[in-house]
């Protein structure tokens, strides 16, 4: 592989209309892109990004030993609304900024960047949508609105909806969030630390398993204890902003792919539309994407492989770079998509 740069770009979407009944005003779409489409807008391959995560969050799938190939494909991320680099409460000006941000969707967000595709990227073929967490629920939510322009789908830690003891999941961390009296309902005038400290505490016994922390692999992180692991986690959402989170988890909370126009609610119908190859891709040890629903899911799509990571490392398993073994079985995974499904 050539040594390539890493294009950084706003797609300006214009007012947007939201499958809320809202319009979000002046959307704008972040992403970042390496390697050139080719002439017939085959390569495209997206890479959506996940929970309060910056799009360089997943170039660590993008290298010398990956299948994705800038010097074959043409690799786009696109961020996720709400994440503080596309349209977000932080960035927002106006009657729309911070706590008055309206509600997105998985809809919503896939509907912009089908946008992107089609303004930037002159409607080209999707040789792969892949992601890991919420970057995988957008995946599914693709290939199920669109099985004639994409080709593979693989979706990482997480299921196509948001699940009941998922959403109670989050209830917790929102309410250790919210609890902080300078939270002020969202009109802070700075940032709720005490919050922000809690929440990412409360996440950090969540994101990992029962077992990563039986075998102390905090360590091969670098940390001497788990209160060391704690406290980067504190400073971690400390660099987060409130209402960003929280429209977030939001959108994650009602995630669902047939909570749109097209399927209008029919779970089932959505999960057929899954027709391509789509490499189902669970953390063996996730606490809230669990195996059990992953693969409730999987057997309702014509198209799936169910594929298991079987890792002590719960969620962060299939993050990109984060835990070498499933590192390298996703990127194997999208070596074999991609193998199957050359134009």
């Amino acid at each position: 592989m050539t040594v390539k740069q890493w294009l950084k770009d706003e797609f300006e979407a214009g007012d947007l209309p939201l499958s809320s009944g809202e319009t979000l005003n002046s959307a704008c779409l972040h992403y970042h892109q390496i390697g050139e489409l080719n002439a017939p807008k085959d390569n495209l391959i997206l890479l959506p990004t996940y929970y309060g995560g910056a799009a360089s969050g997943n170039h660590p799938w993008i290298g010398d030993d990956s299948p994705l190939d800038p010097d074959r494909y043409c690799i786009v991320i696109p961020s996720l609304l709400g994440a503080g680099e596309s349209s977000s409460p932080s960035n927002t000006r106006g009657h729309q900024a911070g706590p008055d941000f309206p509600a997105v969707s998985l809809y919503d967000n896939v509907m912009l960047q089908k946008r992107l595709v089609d303004d930037v990227f002159g409607g080209a073929s999707i040789a792969l949508v892949m992601g890991w967490s919420m970057g995988g629920m957008q995946a599914l939510q693709w290939g199920c609105l669109f099985p004639d322009k994409v080709r593979a789908v693989l979706a990482s830690c997480c299921t196509a909806q948001c699940y009941p003891h998922n959403r109670v999941f989050l209830e917790g961390v929102k309410a250790a969030l919210t609890c902080d009296q300078n939270f002020q309902g969202g009109h802070y005038r700075s940032p709720p630390q005490r919050g922000l400290r809690a929440f990412g505490r409360v996440y950090a016994g969540w994101a990992y398993s029962q077992a990563f922390f039986r075998h102390e692999l905090w360590r091969s992180l670098g940390f001497g204890s788990i209160e060391a692991l704690l406290r980067y986690w504190e400073d971690d959402h400390l660099g987060q902003d409130a209402n960003n989170l929280l429209v977030m988890l939001s959108t994650w909370q009602r995630g669902d792919i047939s909570d749109n126009p097209v399927f209008q609610g029919n779970y089932n119908a959505a999960l057929a539309s899954l027709t391509m190859p789509t490499r189902m891709m669970p953390g063996s040890t996730d606490l809230y994407f669990t195996v059990e629903d992953a693969l409730q899911d999987a057997r309702q799509m014509p198209g799936a492989t169910f594929d298991p990571l079987i890792s002590d490392w719960g969620h962060i398993a299939g993050g990109a770079g984060r835990e070498t073994r499933s590192h390298q079985e996703i990127l194997a995974a999208a070596q074999s998509l991609l193998g199957r499904n050359e134009p």
